[in-house]
């Protein structure tokens, strides 16, 4: 397991909390933020989109790694996913498979809520056999 400092984890949780206000949720009510800290690093984030067409809707964790893949970056070492439940949501099905292609099963999850960190996992608790894509020879 990747250890965090308290500075980091407060960094990734201050950022989540700053972009879950960005969330476009007018049929669930409901705004997720994520933020991710790359090899480097860095932290990129991203909050969910919702779509009338419900499965067209993009949650806050993919968002967070697609906003880095963006800017060439592929390696993750932590994620935080923050809602407003008392006790925090986890990443849906979706969000955990993508998870597993980009992050190291002994990566952190930090759950939260918008009082702060509640639980730490890792990627191999939230998802313990992802798909893995094989080459034909």
């Amino acid at each position: 397991m990747v250890k965090l400092d308290r500075k980091i984890k407060e960094k990734l949780f201050l950022e989540a909390i700053r972009v879950r206000e960005n969330a476009y949720a007018p049929y669930s009510n409901y705004k997720v933020g994520s933020a991710l800290l790359t090899d480097t690093g860095e932290i990129f984030s991203g909050c969910n989109v919702e779509n009338a067409s419900f499965g067209l809707t993009v949650c806050a964790e993919r968002n967070a790694i697609a906003n880095a893949v963006v800017e060439g970056k592929k390696k993750f070492i932590a994620i935080l996913v923050l809602t407003q439940d008392e006790e925090p949501g986890t990443p849906c099905g979706a969000c955990r498979q993508v998870i597993s292609e980009f992050f190291n099963p002994d990566a952190v999850v930090l759950l939260a809520n918008t009082s702060g960190i509640k639980k730490e996992i890792l990627v191999s608790e939230l998802l313990p056999q992802p798909f893995k894509f094989k080459k034909s020879l």
